[in-house]
């Protein structure tokens, strides 16, 4: 006799987060900058007949704020709950020096110049690809780096279409797309990391040698992909010796690849003018002779928007005794209510936008306050997205969203606002500084070391040690890594 086994059923609640498709329509419009919103805005009015460019009767316009940071204001409007947390972004910054300041509302650059990605986007158009395919690739597209690499896992990228664009792929499928965009022009674009990028160039170099092998390219394939670590620590002897080939074959091997573009991202920008291009700033801040901080969204093109009210009028029109009506006469009122929806939440997703982003450059502007009255970069106080987020009553991950490919135009330049957000450090004194001003000087430190005898990690941490910065040797090692700044035995002259 068969033994019964015992199963038994235990249900569970489970509480899921799901977007709704206005929630979605607002994390994709809060992504975008100020010109790709524009666009974006354009396209909406021409999908849409029931929107039209045009005043509502109550407009809630965004405008001009005067800001004391002892006066935080009303920021309770929560945009976006739902939003998920993202990876950190590193800082990155674009300034305009040294240019008067009655002059820097005519030297805004508005941009009709390709973009780096949409010189990316046109080499799309290139592969037959369907229209999952192309929505995959331009997901690809915009996580890549100024210098054209992807550095975020294909495993996180997956999950970021399905949670926020709703779109289900797999790793397989994103590494089949991506291998498509290796293939476009500069050589490395769309590489993971250094080793993929030089690889993929001297690949696309063989590639043009008509069927036959170059002895030279296959060394240099093999250099990178066997010994790449003892390439990038400039070991060249043991790299030789190693490989069993002559010191010139070798040398001049190496020589071909330290030739190679480890920035394909910023070659593209070259050819077109400049590697981030000419920036257009979604945020204007001005300070005025008394010290006072104003600022404003930066969008003079981006047109007021309204209900069509011929389509609320035979909407009006239509509704009544569904009884009475034909099919006909119900899928044209269904038509109708359908549109009206979709471009009232278009209204309202645009609204929340701005308003979610004066909350955030708000947030920004009172908790560096010192330096936006002045300018000066040690004045930048420890800032971190939580900080912001809680100041302006949102999500860390919308904070993220909103600083996340955007700038401000204050009157010592333009800059990211990635760049006012940095980790604290405390001196021996007990003084709380950003870390920006730590690396600054320990950059300093560095730069006028003797390049002869450059200085190590230990000797660096007994540098700052004298300045009064007590930090440990991991720190400065880690500070120095930031900086992009080597190893002592790699800067010796």
């Amino acid at each position: 006799m068969a033994q019964k086994s015992n199963q038994i059923q235990v249900q569970s609640q489970q509480q899921l987060q799901t977007l709704s498709p206005l929630q979605i329509l607002a994390v994709k419009l809060l992504e975008l900058p100020t010109v790709e919103l524009e666009d974006r805005v354009r396209s909406e009015l021409l999908d849409n007949p029931a929107l039209e460019e045009g005043k509502e009767e109550t407009p809630e316009n965004v405008t001009d704020e005067l800001l004391n940071p002892e006066d935080e204001g009303d920021t309770s409007y929560n945009a976006l709950d739902d939003y998920r947390n993202d990876d950190d972004i590193p800082d990155y910054k674009l300034q305009e020096q040294n240019y008067d300041r009655n002059e820097r509302m005519e030297e805004i650059p508005f941009s009709d110049t390709t973009s780096f990605y949409q010189t990316l986007k046109d080499q799309l158009m290139e592969h037959d690809l369907d229209e999952h395919q192309r929505e995959l690739a331009e997901y690809l597209i915009g996580s890549l780096d100024d210098d054209g690499l992807l550095h975020k896992p294909i495993a996180s990228i997956v999950d970021e279409l399905l949670i926020y664009a709703g779109v289900e792929t797999s790793e397989q499928e994103l590494e089949g797309i991506l291998k498509v965009i290796q293939q476009f022009d500069p050589a490395g674009i769309g590489a993971r990391n250094l080793q993929e990028c030089l690889l993929i160039q001297i690949r696309r170099k063989a590639q043009t040698i008509e069927g036959r092998q170059d002895p030279l390219l296959s060394l240099e394939e093999k250099i990178i992909s066997l010994y790449y670590k003892e390439f990038s620590t400039k070991h060249w002897d043991k790299i030789c010796q190693q490989m069993g080939v002559s010191d010139v074959q070798c040398q001049q091997a190496i020589k071909e690849i330290t030739h190679l573009n480890p920035r394909p991202g910023a070659s593209l920008g070259e050819t077109i003018g400049k590697n981030l291009q000419q920036i257009t700033p979604d945020f204007i801040v001005d300070t005025d002779d008394d010290g006072h901080v104003s600022f404003s969204l930066n969008n003079p093109n981006l047109p007021e928007l309204r209900l069509n009210p011929d389509f609320s009028r035979q909407l009006k029109e239509q509704t009544g005794n569904n009884a009475k009506k034909t099919r006909d006469q119900k899928e044209a009122a269904m038509f109708l209510k359908d549109k009206i929806d979709k471009a009232q939440g278009f209204i309202d997703a645009i609204r929340q936008r701005q308003t979610t982003m004066t909350n955030v450059m708000k947030a920004i502007i009172e908790l560096q306050y010192p330096f936006f009255q002045e300018g000066d970069e040690s004045l930048l106080k420890p800032m971190i997205l939580k900080d912001v987020a809680e100041r302006a009553k949102l999500d860390i991950s919308t904070v993220s969203r909103v600083c996340n490919s955007k700038y401000a135009q204050t009157p010592y330049g333009i800059f990211s606002l990635r760049y006012f957000f940095t980790d604290g450090f405390v001196t021996q004194d007990g003084e709380e500084m950003s870390s920006r001003e730590v690396k600054r000087i320990l950059k300093e430190v560095i730069e006028n070391e003797d390049k002869h005898h450059p200085l190590t990690d230990d000797e660096l941490t007994k540098k700052m040690e004298e300045k009064g910065y007590h930090m440990a040797r991991r720190t400065v090692a880690k500070y120095r890594i930031q900086l992009n700044i080597p190893v002592a035995r790699m800067r010796r002259e």
